[in-house]
């Protein structure tokens, strides 16, 4: 028996018949309320714990210096080894995978 892909599904049809009275008697949030809601997420998000309380804890982060055998990429700005350098126009380095 063939099988004809071009025609809808039975599923699809129905959801075409569906009335737009339908659709808007749905209970769908409005515009406003949601971005009153994504406003409360983004205030409970800043800086402050689920708790409430605000950390004011200082990070550390060791930073190495570039080696005498490394470079920076001045396309994608990442230290590569020496070995990677594909080109050199101006001055500025570029990597094997930004060239490649």
């Amino acid at each position: 028996m063939a099988t004809d892909y071009d025609e809808l599904r039975n599923d699809v049809k129905e959801s075409q018949n569906s009335s737009l009275e339908a659709l808007q008697t749905a209970n769908a949030p409005d515009a406003r309320s949601v971005v009153m809601d994504l406003d409360e997420a983004d205030a409970l998000d800043s800086g402050s714990t689920p708790g409430g309380e605000i950390i004011a804890e200082e990070l550390t982060v060791l930073v190495i210096p570039q080696a005498e055998d490394e470079f920076t990429c001045y396309s994608c700005f990442l230290v590569r080894h020496k070995s990677q350098i594909a080109r050199q126009k101006d001055g500025h380095s570029y990597c094997v995978d930004c060239e490649g």
